[in-house]
């Protein structure tokens, strides 16, 4: 878990006071910086849940996305894809989970260079105990209800978008599309 700061004062809202006076008014500032920091306080609060598991959030993820498969097994350059990362950290993701027994690796049999990784029976038991305990604390964000949930997820899409990490989409089939 991140180390409580414990100060006295806002350290985000004292470095906007202390911007706006040197440089004018930055809100852009705070909120990165806000950003920032949440990151920090939301990983260390999932991996201290996932680290029993021998798992990383990225780890997670990848069984995960397995699970919501169909077959429960995806091609490496798919999982990239969807967890939008570069090929070489699904290399290393699917490499540690193989080594824990959590994933196997098999030749794509459509693709005679690709690599399929399915996840494995032991994986699929971690993965249900690891998402029993990180739903139980809200994934970290247990002092928001779902509401305000939905505004974060809200708020943050129109800079994914920008991002180019997805098309805007409208209608029936937004989100129905499987991995």
């Amino acid at each position: 878990m991140a180390k409580p700061l414990a100060l006295d004062f806002d350290p985000i809202a004292r470095a906007d006071e202390l911007w706006t006076r040197r440089w004018g008014g930055a809100p852009s500032m705070a909120a990165i910086t806000s950003i920032m920091r949440a990151h920090q306080i939301l990983l260390s609060r999932v991996d201290a849940v996932l680290k029993p598991y021998g798992l990383t959030f990225a780890r997670y993820e990848a069984l995960v996305l397995l699970t919501f498969s169909r077959t429960g097994e995806l091609s490496l350059s798919k999982i990239g894809e969807r967890l939008m990362v570069h090929p070489t950290s699904v290399t290393n993701t699917v490499d540690r989970l193989e080594r824990a027994d959590l994933v196997a690796r098999r030749p794509n049999p459509l693709d005679g260079r690709g690599v399929l990784a399915s996840i494995t029976a032991h994986g699929r038991e971690v993965v249900e105990e690891a998402t029993r305990e990180l739903m139980a604390m809200e994934f970290g964000l247990e002092e928001y209800d779902a509401e305000q949930c939905r505004q974060v997820f809200e708020l943050l899409r129109p800079l994914r978008i920008a991002a180019g990490d997805f098309t805007e989409q409208t209608g029936e089939g937004a989100a129905r599309e499987r991995p």
